[in-house]
């Protein structure tokens, strides 16, 4: 059983419009959205003593979401990630976005789908957001209608994202939400064990983006297949954190994705998705400079993402999974988050 609330959230300044906030209940969880950018704002999970903790990183009100922040909780797009330069070609056309990481774009541009205001509709257990993006937001070619949809089932989050475009465009949509198992605003995760089901991962530049090859995961720092204690294994090989893209099993098809575990507290996080990558990332560029929900800061690897994806870069390099959609036909992707104590 699900109840769905619906509530005003916050008024956007100079009478821009009034932004929502829906809330998704079962027994074993809690899940706040709001209709900027899709955004996940409080996510309650029990622990093993049956006491409920708010797990991913954020703020209590809608300003905290309109000043610059690292994508709490959105929804990304029109392309997730960074595409390298901000241009890529089309049908032999060169499209120009803007240039808003580095020397390259990510998630979307300047005012990607984190920055407006999406039109809800409740569903029985959950909520549909949708719009339209027009045909050269941020630079993209075509229009392209959006639909994500967010259900609950027990103590699984299931998020669809679907569009539709009017011409050939690339597009690749996730949710950014930075977790952390013992509770949002505890000071790091070096406490948790990751494990990613990925053979390869994909080695990058020192602007974040793939140099192209898909490396074999054996023998690196980036073999997660079996479980590793975070704090130890970055220790271990003298690495910041991490910030890439793991290649999953090339199935259209549900496939398991990463399981984050929290032994202090019991929560487990599972991640399944019908994407080809996810995109692990440790807050490595949190910095404690954001004032979050109940007074919590947020230093760095005080949260982590798995931003299940296509590639990124992926319009730019024709051996990665494909991103182009083509008229007629339909993106269409879910990643499910199944939240456990053991």
């Amino acid at each position: 059983m699900v109840s769905v609330t619906r509530a005003v959230f916050g008024d956007l300044p100079s009478g821009a419009g009034t932004v929502e906030k829906f809330q998704l209940q079962s027994d074993l969880l809690k899940v706040d959205i709001i209709s900027w950018g899709c955004t996940i704002t409080a996510l309650e999970v029990k622990d093993r003593q049956g006491r409920a903790s708010d797990v991913v990183l954020g703020f209590a009100e809608l300003e905290g979401y309109l000043q610059k922040q690292p994508y709490f909780g959105a929804v990304v797009g029109r392309v997730a990630n960074r595409i390298a330069k901000g241009t890529f070609m089309v049908d032999g056309k060169e499209y120009k976005l803007a240039v808003n990481n580095g020397p390259n774009s990510l998630h979307g541009g300047v005012r990607g789908f984190d920055k407006v205001v999406w039109t809800p509709q409740v569903l029985s257990n959950g909520v549909q957001f949708s719009r339209i993006s027009p045909d050269g937001e941020e630079g993209y070619p075509g229009e392209l209608k959006v639909w994500v949809t967010y259900t609950l089932d027990g103590g699984e989050l299931m998020v669809n994202y679907r569009a539709q475009a009017s011409q050939t465009t690339p597009v690749n949509l996730t949710n950014h939400s930075y977790f952390n198992l013992a509770g949002q605003g505890s000071p790091n995760i070096y406490d948790h064990e990751v494990t990613i089901e990925a053979d390869a991962f994909l080695p990058v530049d020192e602007t974040l983006i793939p140099t192209g090859e898909v490396a074999p995961v054996q023998g690196t720092a980036f073999d997660l297949r079996k479980p590793v204690e975070l704090g130890k294994h970055l220790q271990e090989f003298r690495i910041h954190g991490f910030d890439h893209n793991f290649c999953l099993k090339g199935s259209k098809d549900k496939h398991f994705c990463a399981r984050v575990h929290h032994a202090g507290s019991g929560r487990v996080l599972e991640v399944y998705t019908t994407q080809p990558g996810v995109q692990f990332y440790t807050g490595n560029f949190l910095d404690g400079t954001l004032k979050g929900k109940s007074g919590a800061v947020y230093p760095k690897h005080s949260g982590f993402c798995l931003e299940t994806q296509s590639w990124p870069d992926a319009v730019n390099q024709p051996h990665f999974p494909p991103v182009l959609l083509r008229p007629g036909e339909e993106y269409d992707h879910t990643t499910w988050f199944k939240f456990s104590v053991a």
